[in-house]
Parts: C-alpha cells; sequence; structure tokens
C-alpha cells in the first residue's frame, strides 16, 4: 500500500473541468426564447385578423424571423462548445430586451399591457447574471419602457373597438400575466435543477480534492520514513554480513540459517523502501516498460507469488489479442495491493482474471474469502474503510481507487455469486496502448 502514495500523488489533476452550467441555461434560454417565438406569431395572427385591430405585419413578423436566426446560432455555438460564458448570457438577454422594444414600438408602446414582459427579462437575469449584469438588463428595461411612453406607433383600432379600449387591455393583462407566470415556472424549475447538478458537482470535487491532498501528505510521510529508515537498515545489513563470517556463528548451522533468513528479510525491507522512492521519483529511476500484457501480468504475478510463498495465485486470460503497453509501475503497485488485501482478508486462493475489449483492458481479482459487507460495497474507495478491523485500515483500496481513476480508469467491487469478493480494474487502452507502428 504504501508504495501507492508517491505514485497517487505523481497524478493530481491540474485543473478541474470547465462548469457546463452557463452552456446549460443557454440552452434553457433557447428553449424559452422558442416558446416565446410562438406566442408572439400567435398573438400578432389573432390581434390582427381575429380582433380586427391593424398591425404592421411585415416588420413585427421580421423580429420573430431575426429572433429565429439567433436562436439557430445558439444552437450552433452549443453543438461546438462545453461552456458558455457570462458575457454571452448577458448579450442574450440584452437581445430580448431589445426585440420586445421593437415588438411593443410597433403595437402600441407604453399603452401595451404586454410591457409587463420586461419584467420576465429582469427575473431572467436575476437568476443567470452577476450583480452589475443585472443592472445592466435593469436599466435598459427602464430606459425602453419610459422611451415607449413618448416613442411608439399607435394602435390603428376600428370604430366598434375604440369605446372597449379599457376592456382589450384587461384582457391583455390577464394574457400576460398567464405568460409570464407559466414562462417563469418553467424556466425557475430548469434552473433549479441546473444549480443543483452544478452545486452536487462542485461538492464532488471537494470530495476529491479533500482526498487527494489526503494522498499527498500520506506520500510524503512514507518517502521521509523511506529515507529515515534506509540508514538504520544498511547498518542493520552489515551487522548481519560480519555475523555470517563470525566462528561463533559459523559453526552453528541453525545460527547461519537464521541469518540469512534475517539477510533475506532486510533485503526484501530495502527493496520495498527503494520502490517506494523510484516511484516518487527520488531514486535512479527507470522509465516506464512498454511489454505485453501477458508478459507484464506474469512478471507482476511471479513477483507477488515469490513474496507470497504458499498462496495460491492463478492468472487466467481471455481469448484475445493484447497490444502491448505502457506498463507504468503504478499499474504493477495497484495490483499488487489488491492482492496483498485479498490475502489479508483471509483468502485462500486468488484469481487474477485479464480480459479486453474495443476500449478497455480489464484486470480482476477474485478470491474465496468472507467478501464485502453491504456497508463495505456503499463506502468502497473510501478511506479508513476496512472489513479487517484494524486501525489505519482501509487505505490500501482508496489509494487504488485514486490512483486508476488518474489514469482515466474505474474501480468496482462486488460480491461472488458464492462467496469471496470480485474487484475490476477497468484500464482505457487508449492511455496504456502502443500503437504497431511505434517504438
Amino acid at each position: 500500500m504504501t508504495a501507492l502514495l508517491p505514485i497517487a500523488t505523481r497524478w493530481l489533476p491540474s485543473q478541474w473541468p470547465a462548469d457546463a452550467a452557463g452552456r446549460k441555461n443557454m440552452a434553457l434560454l433557447v428553449q424559452l426564447r422558442w416558446i416565446a417565438l410562438a406566442g408572439q406569431v400567435a398573438t400578432i395572427l389573432i390581434v390582427h385578423y381575429g380582433m380586427g385591430i391593424r398591425l404592421p405585419m411585415l416588420p413585427m413578423l421580421v423580429v420573430p424571423c431575426i429572433a429565429a436566426g439567433v436562436n439557430l446560432a445558439s444552437l450552433a455555438i452549443l453543438r461546438r462548445r462545453t461552456d458558455i460564458t457570462h458575457a454571452e448570457l448577458f448579450l442574450a438577454l440584452l437581445f430580448d430586451v431589445l426585440s420586445l422594444t421593437a415588438q411593443l414600438y410597433m403595437s402600441g408602446g407604453a399603452t401595451n399591457p404586454f410591457i409587463s414582459l420586461y419584467l420576465l427579462q429582469v427575473a431572467l437575469g436575476a437568476v443567470l447574471l452577476h450583480r452589475w449584469s443585472v443592472w445592466g438588463i435593469v436599466a435598459v428595461s427602464a430606459l425602453c419602457a419610459a422611451g415607449l411612453a413618448f416613442f411608439y406607433r399607435p394602435l390603428d383600432l376600428s370604430e366598434t373597438l375604440e369605446g372597449r379600449l379599457f376592456d382589450l387591455h384587461i384582457i391583455g393583462t390577464w394574457v400576460c400575466f398567464t405568460m409570464i407566470a407559466v414562462l417563469l415556472v418553467l424556466f425557475m424549475t430548469r434552473v433549479t435543477r441546473n444549480l443543483a447538478a452544478r452545486e452536487a458537482y462542485l461538492a464532488q470535487l471537494r470530495q476529491q480534492a479533500a482526498e487527494e491532498e489526503h494522498i499527498v501528505r500520506m506520500g510524503l510521510l512514507a518517502s521521509g520514513a523511506a529515507h529515515e529508515l534506509g540508514t538504520p537498515l544498511s547498518s542493520l545489513a552489515v551487522v548481519l554480513g560480519d555475523w555470517r563470517h563470525m566462528p561463533e556463528i559459523t559453526s552453528h548451522p541453525a545460527l547461519v540459517e537464521e541469518v540469512e533468513e534475517m539477510q533475506a528479510a532486510v533485503t526484501r525491507c530495502k527493496a520495498i523502501l527503494s520502490g517506494i522512492l523510484l516511484s516518487a521519483g527520488e531514486a535512479r529511476g527507470e522509465a516506464p516498460q512498454v511489454t505485453n500484457v501477458r508478459a507484464f501480468i506474469d512478471a507482476m504475478a511471479q513477483g507477488w507469488r515469490a513474496a507470497n510463498p504458499g498462496m495460491p495465485l492463478r492468472c487466467d486470460f481471455g481469448p484475445h489479442d493484447y497490444p502491448r503497453i505502457v506498463a507504468d509501475p503504478v499499474i504493477r503497485q495497484a495490483i499488487t495491493n489488491l492482492l496483498d488485501n485479498a490475502r489479508e482478508a483471509g483468502a485462500t486462493t486468488i484469481d487474477l482474471l485479464v480480459g479486453r475489449d474495443s476500449q478497455w483492458l480489464n484486470i480482476a481479482v477474485r478470491d474465496n474469502g468472507p467478501g464485502f459487507s453491504a456497508d463495505m460495497l456503499a463506502d468502497f474507495g473510501k478511506p479508513y474503510r476496512s472489513s479487517k478491523g484494524r486501525q489505519g485500515g482501509g487505505l490500501g483500496l482508496f489509494l487504488v481507487v485514486n490512483v486508476v481513476r488518474k489514469l482515466g480508469g474505474s474501480v468496482s467491487a462486488s460480491n461472488g455469486a458464492d462467496s469471496g469478493a470480485l474487484i475490476l480494474l477497468r484500464l482505457p487502452l487508449g492511455t496504456l496502448a502502443i500503437e504497431e507502428g511505434e517504438g
């Protein structure tokens, strides 16, 4: 597990993905504009042909056509980009204010009950824009509404309708109120959903940042411990070498055997510490090797068997053609950590299953141990969640999940049909595989 600590720190992301809330809000504005355009055209036709109020049809229908063109251009931009700037949202709302002003100018100005639609633009701005931008929309809307009180094209009413002007205004006010209420409900529910999704996304990023800060601290601690332990281990190796040549030891075969076992243990400890420092980039390094998947897994399994004699480990490769990959030590350490966890959980046999599809290299570790509890599966990959009941346990799987995630892969856990645990690593071949023409 400790060998994964400095490796994990090398794979921390330099920046987070761009927030897509602006793009979602722009898409919602486009949808609302389509609804508004349909309402405008229907109102113009009903008023002109149904109520007999003569309107300048051609210029009033040109405005919805221009707005439709703006909508089509906005959709094209949304398909090409993943985020929308604040300034673009401001310009979109400003365009809606100006197009509304043009329509009101040609249909009675401030006497038109639909002048209240300015409040809808202000409400949308208050939700979507920064403070200065909202006040910009307020100022433009107020100026346009004030200007329409002095500059507008009067309605051309028939003699029959001139005496019913107040009734028409009441009906128009009711229609305008209904439109504003419906559009606000549609917009606010969608914006609230977008904002909730954004908050959940930010909470996930904060959780990942906290986890990765934890990894950095543990990596620094592991690297420092490796340096500190190097000196006493070297001294111990020298002492054991001297003991092996002392007559008092060489005359007793049992003592010689014990000294050799101690030397082997010291050598093993030094190799582990060298691996930690190498992974952290603090020792004479070796570049990640380019090798075949089968050779990489077989070599890793052979090393694990040598370190864990008596523990059966079976490798099973699916019937696939495996590409050459960049065998970074991080992958070997992650798999080794899973094997160690299976052994410590009480498994007596462990299977290492390897397969692939068109995009992923799948590596699974299956054992016949007690498996995971429901709580463990729910908290899989979180630090200090362990079934072994040991203080500080659970860091191994936590590190594996974070390291594989930085490689663009994923880790999942489940229980077997009979018993035991199954942990699946999915690694992207696009990141690991070497093209045949390379090298």
